[in-house]
């Protein structure tokens, strides 16, 4: 499953690594976030390192569906049910003042975008209030947002809310323009070095697979945080969504604007020029991560929607993306707490993270450079609402139960397993009959060899046994019967078929079953 913006023949041409190395900051992650912030510091003068796990994109921003939008499905009414006018007015100014300045960037490098109407429908009847509520929430904001009956869509709708002139972009040519422009201003853009930890004092040891450098700042703009200093595993939650490219039937044309519905499970629509061809990009069917009882059916769900409503369309491409929503909905950006003022980060930016990332990344370069930002400084005063800590308790309280739930019960009571030191004591329990030991292609079982879990796999004919505990906090890892990973149903990490990390909090892949 490749995007089809990662479906290119350019390939990145990593910057030499250099343990031991000093450097003013060092950003962790080379998708929208940790780029921008890397180019506003190195325009400063800094000296800026910029280290990625894999390749620039390679996670979120490679895998979005790209829409620069002010208008994000309901998503300011759900934010005015939750924070003050002020805070709201904040949020929009952020993501204003995000969109607004990467689309002076690409103007300034001449790199292409889409302007197009942005629209939130409603299929059904009940959807046309919280269509009614979004309007309000966004005039009151200041955004010209309309109500409207047509939405230039192939099927009918009970309503739509419009917002004009907004944008869709390629995320990897904005991202080939940044890298361009932050190694013009002396910066070092590195792939294939994952960072483990930040210790000490200015200057840090930053730590990573491939040796140490030192830095007087380090920001994480890894997806969700990958040091758990703050506990920000315990506020988002990891949500796997689904997108495919179709070429549609001689006579039929992608509709006009970008879509997002309001009704569950979520479709989204835009278009998109690929080789001479204009392709239409659908979106949605999401889930928690490693919680699905098929991803494969999530898929196809989304797949079989579009051929209703686009009949006899041909599906070019499909993909999957990762996003982590805030409990308390706000995103969280700037110094990441117990990272003694030099630390800093961004994440929960509850799929809009075209406009919030950059946002999130004039935030922090503000913060390590001495200026200031109204709408920032609002953000990082909020309250989290009873309703949002509400959220959160649910959602930990889903972790717990996943955490006691099947070989989750196993890594709980701290049997001896690959991911976890204590040895349990007392009486041990007898252990189930194991899973086969070569499950079939393109399948995967989590079984117990004595007290371990195991993870076993069979991928292009080759069978992988790992350990079935996440090395994050723990959790038991699930099959994901879509991209053939391996899936963490409590904070998200995923690795692949072999074990390799993939995204998520883990710094460390998955071993060997029977090695620590």
């Amino acid at each position: 499953m490749t995007s089809i913006w990662l479906d290119r023949s350019e390939t990145f041409t990593s910057d030499p690594f250099e343990p031991d190395s000093k450097y003013d900051t060092v950003v962790a992650g080379a998708g929208l976030t940790g780029l921008v912030t890397a180019l506003l510091l190195a325009r400063s003068g800094q000296k800026v390192l910029v280290i990625e796990a894999r390749f620039p994109g390679a996670v979120t921003t490679g895998n979005t569906t790209a829409k620069v939008t002010l208008l994000q499905g309901t998503f300011l009414s759900q934010l005015a049910r939750q924070y003050s006018a002020k805070q709201v007015q904040a949020y929009v100014d952020a993501n204003r003042e995000g969109q607004a300045w990467l689309l002076r960037y690409l103007d300034e490098h001449q790199v292409p975008y889409q302007r197009r109407d942005a629209y939130t429908y409603a299929a059904t009847p009940q959807g046309t209030e919280k269509l009614r509520e979004e309007v309000s929430a966004g005039t009151t904001a200041g955004l010209d947002m309309e109500y409207v009956r047509d939405a230039g869509l192939p099927f009918a709708v009970h309503g739509a809310v419009r917002l004009p002139d907004q944008a869709q972009i390629n995320p990897m040519q904005v991202l080939d323009a940044l890298m361009a422009d932050i190694r013009s201003r002396g910066g070092t853009i590195v792939s294939g070095v994952r960072l483990r930890d930040v210790t000490g004092d200015i200057p840090s040891a930053v730590k990573t697979d491939r040796g140490s450098v030192r830095a007087d700042r380090v920001v994480l703009a890894t997806g969700i945080p990958v040091l758990d200093r703050g506990l920000y595993f315990a506020k988002l939650k990891p949500s796997r969504s689904y997108a495919a490219a179709l070429q549609l039937q001689e006579g039929q044309e992608p509709p006009p604007g970008m879509y997002i519905s309001v009704e569950q499970p979520t479709h989204s629509l835009r278009d998109f020029e690929h080789n001479g061809r204009r392709l239409l990009l659908v979106g949605g069917h999401g889930h928690h991560v490693g919680r699905a009882q098929s991803e494969k059916a999530h898929l196809a769900g989304l797949l079989d929607w579009s051929r209703q409503h686009y009949p006899g369309a041909v599906t070019t491409h499909t993909w999957s993306a990762q996003d982590y929503m805030a409990t308390n909905l706000m995103p969280f950006f700037g110094k990441l707490p117990r990272g003694k003022g030099h630390v800093y980060f961004g994440t929960g930016y509850n799929k809009w993270g075209m406009t919030n990332a950059v946002a999130a990344a004039v935030g922090i370069s503000a913060d390590i450079l001495g200026g200031q930002v109204p709408w920032a400084d609002t953000i990082h005063h909020r309250v989290t609402s009873p309703s949002g800590a509400l959220s959160a308790v649910a959602l930990n309280a889903g972790v717990a139960a996943k955490l006691a739930s099947g070989w989750g019960q196993l890594a709980a009571e701290g049997l001896k397993t690959e991911g976890a030191k204590a040895l349990k004591t007392g009486k041990e329990q007898p252990a189930p009959a194991a899973a086969p030991v070569v499950p079939a292609e393109g399948q995967g079982e989590v079984y117990r060899e004595g007290t371990r879990p195991v993870a076993a796999s069979t991928v292009d004919g080759t069978t992988c046994k790992l350990s079935a505990v996440c090395t994050h906090l723990g959790g038991i890892v699930h099959w994901n019967d879509s991209e053939l990973t391996w899936d963490c149903p409590l904070h998200g990490s995923r690795f692949s078929s072999e074990g390799k990390l993939l995204e998520g909090p883990a710094t460390r892949d998955l071993p060997q079953a029977g090695k620590a």
